[in-house]
């Protein structure tokens, strides 16, 4: 019967995104969204995200300064930065590469590195967090990645080039949306949602497991915590958050 009424509600919400279906048969939506779409919709939804995430966002960071190499410095990659939503949370002085396999974020990004001129900014590569072939193993202190293995074609290879990368000692940073609870109705509307969900916003995943990746990942410690940040109307509440040390 479930499974009925979610076949029924997906091709309902399947009939409102007819357009976007039709364009993206057509080879259009894609590359709009890659460049003009998605780009603007991160931005702002980044603002909304931020307003219920900041608490969350300020205890998960409050340790970075630990993971200091014993020079001092703390060099910091973040996989799929996007517009640049975690800057204000890094300690001042903190070295920073940018990645993202979208080049498009660059006007944000630009506002959000004004913004926060307390952090140095190393270099933007262009780069999938499953291929970080430009960054050399072993060579920065943390690695941060927030809302983005929803949406990476290989959650466990983006983990391991994570671990590459990272020093020994080295941590790794993660706010992530996750798949609801079986038996929620956050699960319910996050199976209706899902073949929509993906193609209007770039291939996010809403069912991702991704504590059992992190678990499986060969990090020596791990702290994870399962939240729930209030995004009324939104099927992506269930978060996981912490940090692994390589």
């Amino acid at each position: 019967m479930m499974e009925a009424s979610i076949l029924f509600f997906r091709a309902c919400l399947t009939l409102l995104a007819l357009p976007i279906y039709l364009l993206s048969f057509l080879g259009i939506w894609q590359p709009f969204c890659k460049k003009i779409f998605f780009p603007f919709f991160i931005e702002h939804f980044s603002a909304a995200h931020e307003k219920k995430a900041k608490k969350h966002k300020q205890e998960l960071f409050r340790n970075l300064p630990d993971f200091r190499s014993p020079s001092g410095e703390l060099k910091l990659l973040e996989i799929g930065t996007g517009c640049g939503a975690n800057f204000q949370f890094y300690p001042p002085g903190c070295k920073v590469t940018c990645t993202d396999i979208n080049p498009n974020f660059q006007q944000g990004l630009s506002r959000s590195m004004n913004k926060n001129q307390h952090v140095h900014y190393e270099r933007f590569l262009v780069a999938a967090g499953e291929d970080l072939h430009q960054v050399p193993s072993g060579s920065v202190d943390v690695v941060v990645c927030t809302l983005v293995l929803c949406s990476v074609h290989d959650v466990n290879g983006t983990l391991k080039e994570a671990l590459r990368v990272l020093r020994p000692g080295g941590a790794f940073y993660f706010l992530e949306h996750v798949v609801a609870d079986r038996s929620s109705w956050k699960y319910f509307w996050q199976q209706i949602c899902y073949p929509t969900w993906k193609l209007v916003f770039d291939g996010c995943c809403l069912t991702r497991e991704i504590w059992k990746n992190l678990e499986q990942a060969n990090f020596s410690e791990l702290n994870l915590q399962h939240l729930s940040i209030a995004l009324p109307w939104t099927p992506i509440q269930p978060h996981i958050g912490g940090y692994a040390v390589k």
